[in-house]
């Protein structure tokens, strides 16, 4: 063995300062895990905020260009965006009142379908083993008779039925309870908004003059440029598609009879933000809709059908077409995100996954990072 090859083993060893750099790495991922997870009541008002700034800032941008002032432009542009959301809110506030309040119904209900199935799926059970000698016996040996098997299951589903009816009423008393807290929280974010967009760009064109970690000036103001355009168009265009099929969705309930169908299109289009996992939901809510409305019946299915067949069209048909290959993500990656995010932030997390995974990929792209990971995000499925 040569001199050379001795050196091999050495050479391919991590020295101890990069170790030590490697485990301060580790260190600082998780640190900054653990300030996402505990943090969430403050930074989630904080990076909506954000994310409406760069959707707004391109239009605030251009009304400056016609001498309207920042703060008329801000709060005019968010009231543009509240006042439907406001009064969408208001004419669904009835019906999702209603559905709250029927919820222990529902449970209860569902529960006592579900027990008479199970009871005559065993009565047939029963019926097949009435004449089997060996269950006498057993029943003699350990002291039980058939009224006692009734005992139990009647004491059994009544347990049941007064649990589920008991965590309908924890969700109620829940969803009361977070109300204020969502309130303060959503005065915080329109707040600092407004405060972003009319004092954000002079505060950033400082930063970037006075700091000298900021080499490349025009880089930087192009990095922040290309943020807003491509993010506004993308938020926009995916708001606009969501919107058309939550509308499509609930025009076609209402056409079959399904009762509050607006608040179901609604429905549909708020989870359809969330890729993949936001169908299967909307899967669920139509599901137990039609069930609620016609009971256990093979017509109870054709709600969450109707929505399947129109997801299915704007899934494979409608976003490709209109975003392109250039906001493609990879199914996996994008799962992977939504999962860590909706694990860190719940479900607003995951409404904020996609937006931010956008930020990331267009600011590794303009920044020239190594492109490997940019093509990683877009593999083909």
């Amino acid at each position: 063995m040569d001199a050379t090859d001795k050196k091999r083993p050495s050479s391919r060893r991590m020295s101890p300062s990069r170790i030590t750099a490697r485990s301060l790495q580790l260190l600082a991922a998780l640190a900054f895990i653990y300030t996402l997870y505990f943090a969430k009541t403050l930074l989630v008002p904080i990076v909506v905020a954000l994310l409406l700034t760069l959707l707004l800032g391109p239009a605030v941008k251009a009304l400056r260009r016609f001498h309207v002032p920042g703060v008329v432009s801000a709060v005019s542009l968010l009231c543009i965006l509240a006042v439907p959301f406001t009064l969408l809110g208001m004419e669904l506030a009835e019906p999702a009142q209603k559905w709250a309040q029927r919820v222990p119904e529902l449970s209860a209900h569902f529960t006592q379908q579900i027990d008479t199935l199970t009871s005559a799926l065993e009565g047939e059970t029963q019926e097949s083993s009435e004449n089997d000698p060996s269950r006498d016996f057993f029943s003699r040996l350990f002291g039980r008779d058939d009224a006692d098997e009734e005992g139990a299951e009647d004491d059994g589903n009544s347990a049941v039925t007064e649990r589920i009816t008991q965590g309908g009423v924890e969700i109620v008393v829940y969803l009361l309870g977070v109300a204020p807290v969502f309130l303060a929280q959503l005065i915080t974010c329109l707040t600092l908004t407004i405060f972003l967009l009319v004092f954000g760009p002079r505060l950033f064109d400082s930063a970037i003059t006075y700091l000298p970690q900021v080499s490349d000036k025009d880089a930087a103001h192009g990095l922040v440029d290309t943020i807003e355009v491509e993010l506004s168009r993308y938020i926009l265009t995916v708001s606009i598609i969501n919107a058309l099929l939550g509308l499509t969705t609930a025009a076609a309930l209402w056409i079959i009879g399904v009762e509050d169908a607006l608040l179901w299109g609604v429905l549909v289009g708020l989870f359809n933000f969330a890729p993949y996992v936001g169908m299967f939901i909307s899967l669920t809510v139509l599901t137990l809709a039609g069930l609620a409305q016609y009971g256990f019946t093979a017509f109870s299915v054709v709600p969450a059908l109707i929505f399947f067949a129109i997801n299915g069209l704007e899934a494979q048909f409608v976003t490709p077409t209109i975003l392109g290959k250039h906001m493609r993500l990879n199914p996996l990656v994008l799962m992977l995100w939504l999962i860590m995010w909706g694990w860190l932030w719940g479900f607003i997390g995951v409404l904020l996954a996609v937006p931010l995974l956008v930020c990331i990929k267009l600011a590794a792209s303009q920044l020239n990072l190594p492109i490997h990971w940019v093509r990683i995000i877009e593999t083909r499925a």
